[in-house]
């Protein structure tokens, strides 16, 4: 479940968007390739909340991030019946075969997941002809914040063991909130304010109990959290406490930010049960800031105080030889690790008998003063230096909320709180810069936050522990989080590819290289000097290792400039380029505006661009129309005719008219037509539109008949003949030219062949075509060419035929 719920996929979503991967998955059919079939009432009223917030947030919260994928189902009418939904990442695991993979659940593991939540928060149903299934713990919480409760109760219940005490989280916490409100934050990854209202309003529905042991001294120094119905659950067995429970949580819970609602004021009784075996130093853990896990054993000076789960079992809790009460001591007391491996800050030493802790409810000067100076936890369990009060009267909050961040920034939460709020906002910048840079460099995007974080945890193995970091924030900006690549190749952090984690090659190449000197100088020496003794001979080495570095650095240096001179050549031609570019796009706009201003060439309606759409499509037209008559007569008329010809082309021309006023009045059938008589030069255009699809059908419908008449010619059919035989004489169709594939493959060869055939002799008959109609275009010679010819020929009867003006 934390899988589900903390994948980097969901980062940033609502808590009812994580809750439906869960709800999603326990439902999935390992039968039907882990589909899970429902509808979004439906899964509002497992989440809580209404149709319509899961329609228009839930849904497209899960799309978005890829963590959904679904199809609507529909009955045998076409009806919507529903989703079929399949979990992304589940579906992927189960899809990997890797039984070791957390989602890699099989179909009893789903069973049980799907009987837990349906206990915890189902909404109750009653199948036909079974027993009905009743409604879950918190079924009847629902409306704003019923997500978030249904979610911290599902995986508080999956971290409680079988006596129904809640694991509460180790380290420091905030001592206004207390350990379960932050136990509780940290499963759900929120704020301690938030997690204290979820918590409170848990014990309202009944589901958990807060119990707070007494001191000998009155006062409440520990508490712990049992889940009622896990108790129940396990035949422990639960009875109420003597006392109200109210005072665990903080009162500012009720008004803090951070969490959907604003939790009640109502009160409910605390409960005391019986421990399970294993939790009793978890459960009994204090609830301050300042307190640490237990320590080893002092010396036998020391007399200890009774039964350990009743005290704190601190090693400075003792009875002194006078019989009196137990005082504080803090002696050596700023080592003490707790259960994240971290240790608290040094302590004041406190020498002279303080007042005891029965004799007044708050706490004391020392008491403050040490809790301020007690440090934080960080992981990796390094040493907290001393004296920085200040840094922590100065911490804004704990890690950001963005679960990329909190990842990558864990290794060092400490030095984070000594941060002020402009330098953590610089080093949020920082490190999102570094998970882009290595998205950029090939890392999946789900393993670059874990990526950076192990770079960052083994900067601080090199420093020695946070506690060796004087200056968190150059610290962080300058040496953690920036990348140090040992060679020159991009990929390379510390000898390491980023990408794939191996060591680099180019690194080795580098260490290659230098050995490869260091021997081929040192054979140098020995046959240029020989008899040197070593440490002369290392001497000698040495300098003139020194000079191949010096030569090597002089040639990088130049290689270097030269790549800085080539790259600004570059920068500076793609500059020129794009005012070049931006100089061509505006003559090309201020030559386009003139040519728009223009009016047309036929009609000479204004901003027509030189010819209007009416008048376009009539030239387009009237040249199709050519096509059509050339296409026709190439087909049926004899060429060498004219008069063939020209009967071609006119009767091709009439049945273009005629298409196109059948066409007109198709469209004057479903046109209004007051509105074309209210503007003309619509009409027009429409007309005109019209009698050019008519052209363009029609020659298509020419040239598909001129081809169908010459695939019938000899030449189409000896050509076909021809491929017809060619395919069947090679060498895999040889042996068997009559089997189907052979016939199959010299048939369509055929026709192939016939078909170009076709589209060539229509080439030239439209080639013969054109000459034709271009020598009978051509315009006479001019009357002052022709009459001095006229003149010269005789008058008499010796003039034979006509005279041709």
């Amino acid at each position: 479940m934390r899988a589900l719920v903390t994948s980097p996929a969901l980062a940033g979503t609502s808590d009812g968007t994580r809750l439906a991967s869960v709800v999603l998955t326990a439902k999935a059919d390992a039968r039907k390739d882990f589909e899970t079939s429902i509808w979004a009432e439906e899964l509002g009223r497992w989440l809580g909340v209404s149709r319509s917030t899961v329609a228009h947030t839930v849904l497209p919260e899960l799309r978005g991030a890829g963590f959904l994928d679904s199809n609507v189902a529909t009955n045998s009418i076409g009806w919507a019946t529903g989703l079929e939904c399949w979990v992304i990442p589940m579906h992927r695991a189960q899809q990997a075969g890797d039984r070791r993979h957390v989602l890699a659940l099989s179909r009893s593991e789903l069973a049980v997941l799907l009987g837990l939540v349906t206990v915890l928060f189902g909404p109750g149903w009653a199948p036909k002809g079974k027993e009905p299934i009743p409604a879950g713990l918190l079924a009847g919480r629902t409306g704003r914040g019923a997500a978030t409760d249904r979610l911290g109760l599902l995986l508080m219940v999956l971290t409680t063991g079988s006596a129904g005490w809640l694991q509460l989280c180790p380290g420091s916490v905030d001592s206004e909130r207390g350990r379960p409100a932050a136990t509780v934050a940290r499963l759900l990854g929120c704020t301690a304010a938030a997690g204290a209202k979820v918590l409170k309003r848990l014990q309202k529905h009944g589901v958990a109990d807060v119990v707070r042991k007494e001191t000998e001294s009155g006062l409440n120094g520990q508490s712990r959290v049992r889940l009622v119905p896990v108790a129940k659950a396990h035949g422990v067995a639960v009875r109420e406490g003597r006392r109200v429970a109210d005072a665990v949580l903080s009162d500012l819970a009720g008004t803090a930010s951070g969490d959907l609602e604003i939790g009640g004021t109502g009160k409910t009784l605390g409960a005391t049960g019986i421990e399970g075996a294993g939790q009793g130093g978890i459960a009994g853990s204090a609830d301050l800031a300042a307190t640490a896990q237990h320590h080893a054993l002092h010396a036998s000076v020391i007399t200890p105080v009774g039964d350990l789960s009743l005290s704190c079992g601190f090693s400075g809790e003792s009875r002194g030889g006078e019989g009196r009460r137990p005082e504080r001591v803090h002696v050596r007391e700023d080592q003490a690790f707790d259960g994240e491996s971290r240790v608290t800050g040094s302590r004041s030493p406190v020498t002279a008998p303080g007042p005891l802790r029965g004799e007044k409810q708050k706490k004391s000067p020392v008491d403050q003063r040490v809790e301020r100076g007690t440090a934080g936890a960080s992981t990796g369990g390094q040493l907290r230096a001393g004296g920085w009060e200040k840094a922590q009267q100065q911490r804004r909050v704990a890690l950001p909320a963005d679960l990329r961040l909190r990842v990558t920034l864990g290794p060092v939460s400490w030095l984070w709180e000594r941060l002020s709020g402009w330098q953590q906002d610089q080093v949020v910048a920082a490190a999102k810069a570094e998970l882009a840079q290595l998205a950029g460099l090939g890392v999946a995007a789900e393993g670059a936050p874990r990526l950076l974080a192990d770079r960052l945890t083994d900067r601080l193995a090199e420093t020695g522990g946070e506690a060796m970091v004087t200056g968190p924030y150059g610290w962080l900006i300058r040496r953690g989080l920036p990348q140090r690549p040992a060679c020159s190749h991009r990929k390379c952090d510390d000898g390491v590819w980023l990408d794939t984690g191996e060591d680099c090659e180019n690194c080795g190449n580098v260490i290659h290289l230098r050995r490869a000197w260091r021997a081929r100088i040192g054979a140098d020496i020995d046959r240029e000097l020989p008899g040197l003794a070593d440490g002369e001979r290392r001497r000698v080495l040495e300098e003139r290792l020194r000079e191949r570095a010096a030569i090597d650095a002089e040639g990088l240096a130049w290689r270097q400039e030269q790549a800085r001179a080539e790259r600004a050549r570059r920068d500076a031609a793609r500059a020129a380029a794009a005012e070049q570019a931006e100089r061509d796009r505006q003559s090309a706009a201020a030559a386009d505006e003139v040519r728009q201003a223009l009016a047309c060439q036929d009609c000479g309606r204004g901003r027509a661009a030189g010819l209007c759409e009416a008048c376009d499509h009539r030239r387009r037209t009237e040249a199709l129309i050519g096509k059509a008559g050339l296409l026709a007569a190439a087909g049926s008329a004899d060429l060498n005719d004219p008069a063939s010809i020209a009967a071609a082309v006119a009767e091709a021309r009439t049945a273009i008219e005629d298409s196109t006023a059948a066409g007109w009045r198709e469209f004057l059938q479903i046109t209004d037509v007051a509105t074309l008589e209210a503007d003309p030069q619509a009409t027009a255009d429409a007309y005109a539109f019209t009698a050019f699809q008519a052209a363009q059908q029609a020659v298509d419908a020419y040239q598909n008949d001129v081809l169908a008449v010459l695939r019938r010619t000899p030449e189409a059919g000896t050509e076909a003949r021809r491929a017809y035989a060619t395919q069947l004489a090679k060498p895999w169709f040889k042996a068997l030219p009559n089997s189907d594939d052979a016939q199959r493959a010299a048939t369509e060869a055929a026709a192939k062949a016939q078909t170009r055939t076709a589209e060539h002799l229509l080439a030239v008959r439209l080639e013969q075509l054109h000459e034709r109609s271009a020598a009978r275009t051509e315009r006479p010679a001019s009357w002052t060419k022709r009459l001095p010819g006229l003149a010269a020929r005789p008058l008499d009867g010796d003039a034979t035929g006509p005279v041709i003006a």
